[in-house]
């Protein structure tokens, strides 16, 4: 017999438009494991995003079918938000709470006690809670921890590192880490033995075929670039990157430009504005198209957990550069021999002056990086994996 007859995946919120990548990771997985046939569905709450009032019932409560998946939204419990943003500063400095901190940081988190009744009433689901900073996760994951599995995207930073996660990381059923070094962060602070660690990557569209003339025709680019996309933040290192590029621009006049992509505002210096071009929003086939045209993508961001836009140009035969300081996006290219970690700008400078120098080894890097992409995050793979869970 079946332990369970259904997967849910249990997110603060859900749609088609909200950005992030375990958002992404969520959304696809659920709409691809639906595709395959597998009884999924999605467990969530009426709020709109993570930049939206978590007290703000966006959506309605109820159920729908979105691109093929029953998604079920549970009201919010409005709780009143007093202290949060006083204990959010702190964890983001890395400092400590007090046990009850930790737990009113959690309360006034988003949080829904509909939800939490309606996990209590399954007996033969499989919850997948993600990510894991949010009271959903928090509160959730403890109702029915024997079939509970948390995919974290566990980041080393204050929120991980908060003592009250201990003994839900430890009650749980299982852990899916996205890369190795989060499957070692999650086994070190919550001592989890290894049977407990599933490291299953992410799902990847690996179809895509991206068009270089395409890209430069639709928005005028001349010349070797280096392509940024995802969120313009200082979270995200935008403004690092572009003061390694204007540094590098300073000593190089005809050195690439830099295109960047995505949402969020972004300060460009006034010299620099011909060479560093902000191109916003684009479609998924400009993504594609924009890889596939540039000298190498550039992921600057620290706490990355998986980081689709990688794998996106490794699809596209295209090297990347990373910052050295993500665990994650070091491990990828080490072991796909698809890109270069930099940790500062001189080893920034001095990646970019290789690749502009050894174009043929850097398009022997794209290949790599290609390779290890269809090895490991193709979907068959995962919904292969996902399937064993029911069974």
């Amino acid at each position: 017999m079946p332990i369970a007859d259904r997967l849910a995946f249990v997110p603060p919120w859900y749609g088609t438009d909200i950005l992030g990548g375990a958002e992404q990771v969520c959304r696809t997985t659920a709409e691809r494991l639906a595709a395959a046939g597998l009884p999924v569905e999605v467990l969530t709450t009426t709020a709109k995003d993570l930049f939206t009032g978590w007290n703000e019932d966006f959506h309605r409560p109820g159920t729908s079918v979105e691109n093929g998946v029953p998604v079920t939204r549970f009201p919010l419990d409005h709780t009143p938000i007093t202290t949060f943003g006083a204990l959010n500063e702190r964890l983001i400095a890395g400092r400590r709470l007090t046990p009850e901190e930790e737990i009113a940081y959690f309360r006034q988190s988003v949080n829904s006690a509909a939800l939490y009744h309606e996990i209590a009433q399954r007996d033969r689901t499989i919850f997948l809670f993600i990510p894991y900073p949010f009271g959903t996760t928090f509160f959730g994951a403890q109702v029915a921890p024997q079939r509970t599995y948390l995919i974290p995207a566990l980041h080393d930073e204050g929120y991980a590192r908060m003592r009250c996660w201990i003994p839900v990381f430890q009650a749980v059923r299982g852990i899916i880490s996205l890369a190795r070094p989060e499957r070692d962060l999650a086994q070190r602070l919550y001592g989890l033995p290894d049977d407990r660690l599933l490291l299953w990557g992410a799902g990847v569209d690996t179809t895509s075929v991206g068009d270089a003339e395409r890209f430069r025709t639709r928005f005028g680019i001349d010349g070797p670039f280096l392509f940024s996309i995802g969120r313009r933040d200082p979270t995200k290192n935008t403004p690092l990157l572009i003061e390694y590029v204007s540094r590098y621009l300073l000593r190089h006049p005809d050195g690439p430009s830099l295109v960047l992509a995505g949402s969020g505002s972004v300060d460009i210096p006034k010299r620099f504005r011909g060479k560093i071009l902000d191109l916003g929003t684009i479609t998924d086939q400009e993504k594609a198209d924009g890889c596939a045209a540039a000298l190498a993508l550039v992921q600057p961001s620290v706490n990355e957990s998986f980081s689709f836009v990688i794998m996106e140009s490794w699809l596209q035969r295209r090297p990347v550069l990373v910052n050295a300081g993500s665990a994650v996006l070091a491990h990828h290219c080490y072991q796909s021999g698809g890109g270069l970690p930099f940790c500062g700008f001189a080893e920034f400078a001095g990646c970019l002056d290789w690749l502009i120098e050894h174009p043929a080894a850097a398009d022997r890097m794209g290949e790599a990086g290609r390779r290890y992409v269809l090895a490991n995050y193709d979907w068959s793979i995962m919904v292969e994996r996902y399937a064993r869970l029911l069974g």
